[in-house]
């Protein structure tokens, strides 16, 4: 069982989330993506090529990332935790819902991925879905701390 945390399109793996897994879940990579979704797409398969059993925290466009990923290797993946996921940028929904068990935490205040786009699109996506809209803004950084992180990392 392998945790990745995917961070956002212009953070890093040592980011403000990434330093807190460093510390509190040092088990959890957190690797550097660059370039476009299909690049970062590709840097994170050829990280998962031999992996089973992963857990995906994708964070925006990480978030985005790993729900592509999950699409194209559902066999692989365990579950996903999505904060604020850019779901409403460069993304389609499968034709059937995939089986992965997916908590979408999204803030009520979040400009950039808006609920009422973001939501509709997961629900299309993820048939083992759970949504947390929380009083927060696309950040969460109000509510990224507050979660028990030891239910999603092994």
């Amino acid at each position: 069982m392998t945790t990745f945390f995917l961070h956002g399109l212009d953070s890093s793996g040592q980011g403000t989330k990434g330093r807190y897994f460093a510390e509190h879940f040092p088990q959890v990579r957190c690797p550097d993506f660059s370039g476009t979704l299909d690049d970062r797409v590709a840097q994170l398969s050829a990280l998962c090529r031999q992996e089973r059993e992963l857990t995906f925290i994708g964070s925006s466009f990480g978030g985005l990332m790993a729900t592509v990923y999950a699409c194209a290797h559902p066999e692989q993946v365990k579950q996903l935790v999505l904060l604020a996921p850019a779901l409403n940028f460069e993304y389609t929904p499968p034709a059937r819902p995939i089986e992965v068990p997916t908590l979408l935490v999204i803030g009520d205040k979040d400009d950039v991925c808006p609920p009422d786009l973001v939501i509709p699109a997961a629900e299309k996506t993820f048939s083992l879905l759970a949504v947390e809209v929380v009083d927060d803004d696309h950040m969460l950084h109000g509510t990224f701390r507050q979660m028990d992180w030891r239910k999603y990392i092994d």
